[in-house]
């Protein structure tokens, strides 16, 4: 009923995308004399965070080494909601050229809000602490990502990614052989654009621009004074072509028809 199928993978590139934001997160380690004598790129894995603490609570060695279990991050997506105060108009359609040369009619984005949980995973709050100041100075309280949401028509846009809220958990329990958690959480909103279908466009390419110039607001009793004209050179050239445009300016005060950098006839 609601017509073709189509897929532009577009919220698997948002999750994508913001899991790339945090996959190169490290933290080192110094003795007294302050030189580094460890650097531990943290590892990052898609799923929530009750599932990574149940597998460390089912550990069976307590005694591995933290740098193999801990500190972990993990991110979902949490929510996904439409936002209303990026509404443009249902009907409005742009118009793109794809990858064989091919006019295609596009309709205006639905912007949608897509929300993300971040959790840090450590044994040691300064862990934490380093993996928290290498995240926070870059959201202010947002972070740009440039997507490729549809690839075939070259549609990119810059996506915000913001930062709600951040809360903090300790999970320890019980004896001293019990594994000690600390997770930060942080809260994520990205937003995002889907599209819909693509399709083949039947009017035509734009050949032709022209703009009446009055000299005054009601056009209804106003003398029109000036058109501008502006068409393609060559009027042939198809999408992908390298072509300038030929622009005219006629004034209906004295009939003539001028070139627009000079005053001058043509």
């Amino acid at each position: 009923m609601l017509g073709t199928y189509f897929y532009h993978e577009i919220l698997r590139k948002t999750v994508v995308a913001f899991g790339t934001l945090f996959n190169d997160i490290h933290i080192q380690k110094e003795n007294r004399s302050g030189d580094t004598i460890s650097d531990l790129k943290v590892p990052l894995a898609y799923g929530p965070r009750s599932k990574f603490l149940a597998k460390l609570e089912q550990q069976q060695d307590l005694n591995k080494p933290i740098g193999i279990t801990l500190p972990r991050m993990s991110f979902e997506m949490s929510s996904l909601s439409y936002d209303g105060s990026r509404k443009t108009s249902v009907t409005k359609t742009f118009k793109a050229v794809d990858n064989g040369g091919n006019v295609k009619k596009v309709f205006l984005p639905v912007p949608y809000n897509v929300g993300f949980q971040l959790n840090i995973m450590v044994k040691l709050n300064d862990d934490a602490l380093q993996i928290i100041e290498q995240i926070l100075p870059f959201f202010q309280p947002s972070f740009n990502v440039t997507l490729d949401l549809i690839d075939t028509i070259g549609e990119k846009r810059d996506i915000p990614v913001v930062l709600e809220n951040i809360s903090f958990t300790d999970e320890y329990e019980g004896d001293f052989s019990t594994r000690r958690v600390l997770t930060y959480t942080l809260n994520f909103l990205a937003k995002t654009y889907l599209f819909g279908p693509i399709a083949e466009s039947t009017d035509g390419l734009i050949r032709k621009v022209q703009v009446d110039y009055y000299a005054d607001t009601d056009t209804t009793t106003a003398k029109r004074e000036v058109r501008y004209t502006a068409v393609p050179d060559p009027i042939s050239a198809e999408p992908g072509d390298d072509f300038g445009f030929s622009e005219t300016f006629t004034d209906f005060t004295d009939g003539k028809i001028y070139s627009p950098t000079r005053r001058e006839d043509v």
